[in-house]
């Protein structure tokens, strides 16, 4: 008889909602007709939520290839919603930063978020959102703390 595994462990279920939530977005910010791409309204989200990262750390925070990254930035870059600056502690570095024209943008997109985010979690109260948060931020500490370990036994 094949093993059969539970469909409704915290890791399964996790990437499920992540696979869901992300087709979610990518419709709703499709839908909204806002002149950039899913793909591109994240970059954009990533950099607005930093304050000016390098193009490496944002391709690791959205899980994608440095290339892909590139394009969407090459593309807000010319929309004139980011730029690339040099970083003060790196001179061989550069940042990306969203410019004051993203703003609008960026206020449109954290309006569809918050709204895609009211319909998924219709029928939870403020309480149990809130423990859903603290929930996630936690389980994202913790993975953070694995990855970092694993980093310094593959260092040693």
């Amino acid at each position: 008889m094949a093993v059969r595994l539970e469909t409704d462990t915290i890791g399964m279920l996790l990437t499920d909602v992540s696979r869901l939530l992300r087709g979610a977005f990518d419709r709703r910010i499709t839908a909204a007709s806002l002149g950039v791409t899913p793909g591109e309204a994240r970059a954009l989200i990533q950099v607005g939520a930093m304050g000016g990262i390098k193009q490496a750390d944002i391709a690791i925070r959205m899980g994608i290839e440095p290339m892909t990254l590139s394009t969407y930035l090459d593309r807000l870059e010319g929309l004139g919603l980011v730029e690339r600056v040099a970083d003060p502690c790196d001179r061989r570095a550069k940042n990306v930063v969203v410019t004051e024209k993203a703003d609008p943008l960026l206020l449109n997109i954290r309006d569809n978020v918050r709204a895609l985010m009211d319909e998924i979690t219709d029928g939870l109260d403020t309480d149990a959102r809130e423990t859903l948060r603290l929930s996630l931020q936690d389980l994202r500490d913790n993975l953070h703390q694995l990855d970092r370990g694993a980093s310094r036994k593959t260092a040693e």
